[in-house]
Parts: C-alpha cells; structure tokens; sequence
C-alpha cells in the first residue's frame, strides 16, 4: 500500500482536535457525534488548560475524510466550540 493510499483507507488514523469553552456539555457533545454514526473512538483525551480552553481529542478508525469533515463543521457551529479541526495521524 503506496503512502497516499493509506491516507484515504478506512484504516487510516484519523485525529479529531476540538478546542471549546470550559463548559460541562462540551465533551458529551463532542462524543455524541459519534454515538450518533456508532463509531466508538480508539482514543479520547481532554483536559482543561489554566486559562479555561477544553482541549479535547479524539483518534478513529473506519471513517472516512468527509465524515469527520462534516463532524468538525458541525462542531464548529456550537457556540462553546472555539476551533475543530482533524488531521491524520
């Protein structure tokens, strides 16, 4: 499998980054996207920074690049999210 080919496979490690307000709901509407298609994340970490900026990032497999598109814009749209972006891995 060629380099770039591995880049648009189902199998390939996609990363979630989502930066939002320091609000409860954030990390709860950031997993229901993905309750929503039944993809269960391979990793999840989020931490609160000290100048109260939730970083939240997530790792998946089997989806493909305009699914975790459509996510990210989609996230973007709440009004808690400050940024949300997804890149390989």
């Amino acid at each position: 499998m060629s380099v770039d080919s591995a880049f648009h496979s189902p199998r390939a490690l996609l990363r979630l980054q989502v930066e939002a307000e320091a609000d409860p709901g954030a990390l709860s509407r950031v997993l229901e996207q993905f309750q929503n298609i039944n993809v269960l994340p391979r990793r999840v970490i989020a931490e609160l920074d000290m100048d109260g900026v939730l970083h939240i990032q997530l790792d998946v497999l089997g989806i493909n690049e305009e699914r975790l598109s459509r996510i990210a814009a989609t996230l973007g749209q709440v009004t808690t999210v400050l940024a949300a972006f997804w890149h390989y891995v």
